[in-house]
């Protein structure tokens, strides 16, 4: 009985697994909007940090692997060098939510690990944007290091921002529903039904609200010095 349980949960999990990365996929497809430049946004982190919380770390990377390497041999133009970009960003978004809610399943941990993930990928991106950037993108690197401040930055701070919106959104009805609906395994029956109380939605959608509006504000201004 023990082993058809484990069995049941496996395949729950890799079922859910390939739903989501199905649904990043889509994102990626159907949701690529231009915002500057060659930068898109798409929320496909949206789907892979919710998967790093409700399957764990490694499900969360691997997932992101498998969406960056369908989006470079499909939609993408900057090859192997940007799809290592997209893993290094969305791996660093989504991997601080996914740790910290594998160590204590609250509402608060989730919360805290994405809004470190808005912190972690952003500075992490600035990193990699300066060192492959020029790379695949064939400029000297010193007119990539002009566009960190007024162009980099603040693309990642609005990416990541109104992912962490998005997330919280997502996540704070999703848990308990695909809990009730017995697609997540039993392990994840120890969040408490208190912490996704409306209130705690209506306090999550919130404050992440007010980081996309900080993000839109951000973006707004270094826009506006750099075009001046």
């Amino acid at each position: 009985m023990q082993m058809q349980t484990t069995t049941r949960d496996r395949v729950s999990r890799m079922t859910l697994m390939a739903l989501l990365a199905a649904i990043a996929y889509l994102c990626v497809l159907f949701f690529r909007i231009p915002v500057v430049s060659f930068l898109r946004y798409e929320p496909k982190d949206v789907i892979l940090v919710l998967t790093g919380i409700l399957l764990g770390p490694i499900e969360g990377v691997v997932t992101a692997v498998i969406v960056s390497l369908l989006e470079m041999v499909t939609v993408s133009d900057t090859g192997p060098w940007g799809a290592l970009m997209n893993v290094l960003a969305s791996t660093a978004f989504l991997l601080p939510a996914a740790i910290l809610y594998r160590m204590r399943r609250t509402l608060a941990s989730a919360l805290t690990g994405i809004f470190m993930g808005v912190v972690i990928s952003t500075s992490v991106m600035m990193l990699w944007n300066y060192l492959i950037t020029p790379i695949y993108m064939h400029v000297p690197r010193e007119m990539v290091v002009g566009m960190l401040l007024p162009m980099f930055l603040p693309f990642n701070l609005l990416k990541d921002g109104l992912n962490a919106a998005l997330s919280m959104l997502l996540y704070v009805p999703l848990l308990p529903a695909l809990q009730k609906a017995r697609v997540l395994p039993n392990v994840y029956a120890d969040a408490s039904a208190t912490e996704h109380s409306t209130g705690s939605m209506v306090l999550a959608a919130g404050l992440m609200a007010l980081v996309a509006a900080a993000c839109v504000y951000v973006t707004w201004f270094s826009g506006w010095v750099f075009a001046s």
